[in-house]
């Protein structure tokens, strides 16, 4: 075990201890499955997206879940209330920028929550990312190619920088950068691309994580571990029934999750970062 995997581990127990509250305005597709996978991971989670509650809820949370899946100026109001108010009241703010660079209003809607709001963590994939910070790459509606390891190790340097917030990429390996330090994390499954709602819920769970541990990068990458950890779990057991199947499996083994989960089903490795920003790979 890794020292990085070594400080993590602790975390996963102070996440079923403390059972964070996590405000969440998400979307519509996701919202039973990401709440579901909250409650076994041990935290607890609010959907509460009303303008005339928004701040109250997100001052008592956690953290604060921003994700743009299905947009409406309503819901991009409600999340500007609830991040001013969650900054106000020191309450780590989480985006999920859904299917950036797939219409202008998306795009727009996601650039203006990040000049009104002060965000401390992005999660999404590698076009997503790339095209928040104006990198413009392909995406066919909410999905996008994973891109090459060392490619989204550059780009999430970049971006950590550029949005100076901790940025996670997710894809076959995942990785986590607050601009000086740089991590990747390996696990999970193929299944997961096969949930509807499996990214969402990840950005979630990384809340929750958040919630209890101010090194935002030591949140981060416990999260993204124990989260691949719970899916290849499930899949050992579920690869040859199906998604259906995998998909309850996972939320059981979100809720088995314990302090030596990760052996045998995930890593963490450190990037080098040099002076200037680059990977040194």
């Amino acid at each position: 075990m890794s020292m990085v995997e070594h400080d993590i581990t602790a975390l996963i127990t102070k996440v079923q201890r403390v059972k964070p509250l996590i405000h969440n305005i998400t979307n519509v597709v996701v919202t039973n499955f990401t709440a579901n996978g909250l409650y076994a991971l041990g935290a607890s989670p609010v959907m509460a997206y009303a303008p005339e509650e928004v701040a109250d809820m997100a001052r008592i949370a956690g953290a604060l879940v921003l994700n743009i899946g299905t947009l409406s100026t309503a819901h991009v109001e409600s999340m500007i209330m609830a991040g001013l108010s969650a900054n106000e009241h020191g309450v780590p703010v989480l985006l999920d920028p859904v299917g950036v660079g797939a219409t202008q209003f998306r795009t727009e809607s996601a650039l203006r929550i990040l000049r009104e709001v002060k965000v401390s963590l992005v999660r999404g994939n590698a076009a997503e990312i790339a095209n928040l910070i104006g990198e413009v790459r392909e995406i066919k509606g909410v999905d996008a190619g994973a891109g090459a390891d060392n490619e989204n190790v550059q780009l999430g340097l970049r971006a950590a920088r550029k949005l100076n917030a901790v940025v996670a990429i997710t894809g076959k390996e995942d990785v986590i950068t607050d601009g000086s330090r740089c991590r990747i994390i390996s696990g999970g499954d193929a299944l997961l691309t096969q949930v509807t709602g499996a990214g969402c819920l990840l950005t979630s769970v990384l809340g929750a994580f958040v919630a209890v541990e101010k090194d935002l990068l030591l949140a981060g990458t416990a999260g993204l571990a124990f989260y691949g950890a719970a899916a290849s779990r499930a899949a050992e057991r579920t690869a040859a029934i199906g998604p259906g199947s995998f998909q309850i499996a996972f939320l059981d083994e979100l809720a088995k999750l314990h302090p030596h989960s990760l052996k045998g089903h995930g890593a963490v490795r450190e990037i080098e970062v040099s002076a200037t920003g680059e990977a040194l790979t």
